[in-house]
């Protein structure tokens, strides 16, 4: 009987050693995804303040910011031209 009850004894370890490890696991997938929640966040908030600061300042952007601000700029008449032509194609 000794045997089967350090059998059991090494299994049991065994068991708890694995949901030891399943819930640290499932501890780390959980703050990852907060991590990840948290990057999100922060690149709403830098899209958000980018485009704030085009709103304001479009027309006389610091230099650092200027050469992106005219590719916007650049974009935007680029769609506006493209919707046009799409109207065009379907006579409107």
């Amino acid at each position: 009987m000794e045997f089967f009850d350090k059998l059991g004894d090494a299994i049991s370890a065994k068991g708890k050693v694995a949901v030891d490890k399943a819930k640290d696991m499932a501890e780390v997938v959980n703050l990852k995804s907060k991590v990840s929640a948290q990057e999100d966040l922060i690149k709403k908030c830098y899209q958000e303040l980018g485009k704030l600061y085009f709103e304001q300042y479009a027309d006389r952007p610091d230099a650092p910011f200027e050469a992106s601000c005219e590719k916007i700029k650049a974009a935007k008449e680029e769609i506006a031209q493209l919707q046009i032509k799409i109207k065009e194609i379907k006579g409107i």
